[in-house]
């Protein structure tokens, strides 16, 4: 994947364009521990993208099967 480095300014609506259309991910794990004892566990995976694109990379991973439409069997 390149990196594209634009010299120019660029508007809020054209960043938020940008990130519509490519997504982000922000996939964060945060354990605590006090002496071998679990205290708190945090996960947290944030994704944010268009619909469109959304389905479109799901679908490549496989993560649409689990919302297939009523009626249908998941193979």
């Amino acid at each position: 994947m390149a990196v594209e480095k634009v010299n120019s300014s660029s508007s809020l609506a054209e960043v938020i364009d940008r990130i519509l259309d490519k997504g982000v991910v922000v996939d964060a794990w945060i354990r605590l521990s006090l002496v071998g004892i679990e205290l708190l566990t945090i996960e947290a995976r944030i994704v944010v993208a268009s619909v469109e694109t959304y389905l479109k990379y799901a679908e490549a991973v496989g993560l649409t099967t689990l919302a297939a439409a009523p009626g249908e069997a998941a193979a």
